[in-house]
């Protein structure tokens, strides 16, 4: 195993996905390390050379922050954020969850695209016409 910022990565895998089990660096980071260093990220990490694995260590030494610096900033937002009182904050200290982002696969509209809304109230506007509503019913048994 190579081992990189205090993690060890697997060798089986290939150096893209191997590179993801470093705290703070993703699959667009390691991708974009790969392709700066000219190293090939579909290579397993038993392929690499030393020399691969240290210009990979020097890469993530002089342009990333990851592990335990990258932990002590994420607790040092969420603390500042307490401080402060933001909503994220309160959120922290309650014990929630963050709000809810637009997710890129949700849709805009929870119950669909506004075509969606304007058929399905064509829809009930169809089936109203047909039916006398309750309180008609109620004023007709009144009068009577």
């Amino acid at each position: 195993m190579a081992r990189i910022s205090g993690v060890d990565i697997p060798r089986e895998k290939r150096v893209e996905i191997a590179l993801t089990y470093i705290h703070g660096i993703g699959r667009p980071s390691s991708v974009k390390m790969c392709q700066d260093l000219g190293i090939n990220p579909s290579a397993r990490v038993r392929d690499l050379s030393d020399s691969d694995v240290n210009k990979i260590r020097v890469y993530i030494e002089n342009n990333l922050k990851v592990e335990g610096d990258r932990r002590r900033d994420v607790q040092q937002d969420i603390k500042r954020k307490i401080e402060t009182g933001s909503y994220q904050g309160s959120r922290h200290r309650k014990g929630l969850p963050g709000p809810r982002s637009a997710h890129p696969h949700q849709r805009p509209y929870p119950q669909g695209t506004q075509e969606d809304r304007r058929q399905q109230e064509s829809r009930r506007e169809e089936v109203n016409v047909g039916h006398v509503s309750n309180t008609s019913s109620t004023a007709q048994v009144a009068q009577a």
